[in-house]
């Protein structure tokens, strides 16, 4: 097995602060590694060094197996707005395609064309100013994926996409051949793609080959026996601390090498794993009192020049409830919290019918996508005045006077949910609060929810987030539509894979068709209107399904000119919303 990539002693700092120093490993060909470390330890940076864009302060060498192509995703991809998706991909790509010949430029053209489309981007002629973080997010990957490259370097491949991007992705990469490394806060994503870890900790670096599981279980044994050398160091120590406070004459006859080993002992002694988390007991996840009537909604609907982001919803929060928030980029999850939660004006555009109700003890605390701004020179300690609640949630004591703009952008994320945090609110609202968090700063933001005292509402594209904290799932289906699913993101997709995985066999067996589903009881029974639509959509579907698969076999064909590659794609665009809006209410219908 070719070694494709050996680090030696590399090195980066940042001021008096050291991120790392003479580190070095090697990666084979076919590894899939995730690397893990706390925000502001680095990772970005030495993947910076990796492809290129920054440099060893110390030297060192960073060693590629020669001839192998390498592509590198940034957290941020930089691009010209006036541009279309198209355009801007293959003007970004010339590095890749100019020494391509026609037949091979065209077959490469294709593979954008593909990639857009199982992205979700079915009109490549739409300007890149026109799109959202998570199509833009989708444009980065879908140059990355297109160039087939030997070795991919990522950060935070996920970030912004929603669950349908980051399956299909996870899908593409773990039936890749390439070799990957990458920066990912996403643990099914890591589990389900990668077969090592590597671990940055204090500038050092460990490998543990297998899922992330293992990763923990091996690193808490290097971390218990690194505690328990420590203890052995101590107790040595103590009795050389004994010496060295006796009188000038007891000491004059030692050797001096014994004096320098005390300075030794006395830094390794000190040095110890500490617990991630103070005691419980100190920072309690508390909240206010919250009364009976939480919010309200009564036959909601919300348009915004014509689109439909809310139809029809009612639905009363109780409290101590846990919902999860779940559905593609730009279905109106985060327009519906601005609703629920009073941010929308009727001057800032928009049209709302029905009625908004909020309960007289409500303390909303609201964690927004996009962050908070903060005063300039205003230090850590002066943001979030609560010690206990800093130190479990990673910000030690010699940081707390650091200056808010010295810190990562991971870092200040965490800062910011503190500060909603503190406030002690009793409906807690977060919006993609795992975007930029480091894992270990996640499972510490979970044990603190999972011991909150309020009602908790969740937007996450992250799954294993979803499924330890939130009890039931709003879907967003699209057109205004919202399902209430009973049960947490996994079982939701269980839910979905089992209910296609019938219908396909009905196909096989037509007789199987003329079935009615297994349902649960039934709250009331369909009208005879509701029943011919059942009818018509349990024959439409296989018909749908059927179009899915001719067009993306013509996709995939190789056959196909620019016209009709354009004209398949934007069909095969549409006919995916027209099957998830026929799933749905296929959904509803039996669900009665």
């Amino acid at each position: 097995m070719a070694s494709y990539l050996q680090i030696e002693n590399i090195s980066k700092s940042y001021g008096p602060k050291v991120l790392f120093k003479n580190i070095g490993f090697n990666i084979n060909e076919g590894d899939k590694v995730a690397l893990i470390a706390p925000n502001g330890t680095g990772k970005t940076s030495l993947l910076r060094i990796l492809a290129g864009t920054d440099a060893s302060d110390s030297g060192g060498k960073v060693l590629f197996l020669k001839d192998i192509r390498i592509a590198f995703l940034e957290q941020e991809y930089s691009y010209d707005p006036e541009k279309t998706i198209f355009r801007q991909i293959m003007d970004s790509s010339r590095e890749w395609t100019r020494q391509l010949d026609s037949d091979h430029l065209w077959r490469y053209e294709l593979k954008v064309t593909q990639l857009l489309t199982q992205f979700g981007l079915t009109d490549p002629e739409k300007p890149m100013k026109d799109l959202s973080g998570g199509e833009v997010k989708r444009v980065a990957l879908t140059r990355m994926l297109a160039s087939e490259a030997d070795f991919y370097i990522m950060d935070e491949p996920t970030n912004h996409l929603d669950i349908d991007a980051i399956e299909f992705l996870e899908s593409h990469l773990k039936h890749s051949r390439c070799t990957l490394f990458m920066v990912t806060h996403d643990r099914y994503f890591l589990d389900r793609v990668c077969n090592t870890v590597m671990e940055m900790d204090r500038g050092n670096i460990y490998i543990y080959r297998g899922d992330y599981m293992n990763f923990l279980e091996k690193r808490q044994e290097r971390i218990d026996n690194y505690n328990a050398e420590t203890e052995k160091v101590r107790n040595l120590y103590r009795r050389e601390l004994e010496w060295m406070h006796a009188s000038p004459c007891a000491r004059t006859g030692k050797a001096k090498y014994r004096k320098q080993a005390f300075w030794d002992i006395k830094d390794r002694a000190e040095d110890s794993y500490v617990q991630q988390k103070v005691d419980l007991s100190e920072t309690k996840a508390s909240a206010t009192y919250l009364g009976n009537k939480v919010i309200n909604c009564r036959d909601v609907s919300f348009w915004w020049n014509e689109k439909c982001y809310l139809k029809h919803f009612t639905y009363n929060f109780q409290r101590y409830e846990r919902v999860g928030i779940v559905g593609r980029n730009a279905a109106g999850k985060t327009t519906f919290l601005n609703l629920i939660t009073g941010g929308w004006k009727p001057e800032l555009g928009g049209t709302l019918e029905g009625v908004i109700d909020l309960g007289e003890s409500l303390r909303i605390g609201y964690y927004h996508q996009s962050g908070m701004q903060f005063k300039p020179g205003q230090t850590v300690l002066e943001t979030v005045n609560d010690t206990h609640l800093l130190n479990r949630f990673l910000f030690p004591h010699d940081m707390l006077q650091n200056p808010v703009e010295r810190l990562s952008g991971g870092e200040r994320r965490r800062l910011y949910l503190l500060t909603i945090l503190m406030r002690q609110p009793n409906f807690l609202i977060l919006d993609e609060p795992t975007n930029d968090l480091d894992i270990v700063t996640l499972e510490i933001l979970e044990e603190y929810l999972m011991e909150f005292k309020g009602s908790l509402v969740i937007v996450s594209h992250d799954r294993h987030f979803l499924d330890r904290l939130v009890d039931h799932l709003f879907v967003f289906c699209g057109d205004g539509v919202v399902k209430d699913f009973v049960g947490n993101y996994t079982e939701y997709r269980t839910f979905i894979k089992d209910y296609e995985a019938e219908r396909k066999k009905s196909e096989e067996k037509p007789s199987a068709a003329k079935q009615q589903a297994p349902k649960s009881p039934s709250k009331r029974k369909l009208s005879w209107k509701e029943q011919q639509e059942l009818k018509a959509l349990e024959e439409r579907l296989p018909a749908l399904e059927a179009e899915k698969a001719q067009l993306e076999a013509r996709l995939s064909s190789g056959t196909l000119d620019a016209a009709g590659l354009q004209e398949a794609s934007s069909r095969y665009g549409a006919l995916q919303e027209e099957l998830d809006s026929a799933e749905m209410r296929w959904l509803e219908l039996t669900d009665i």
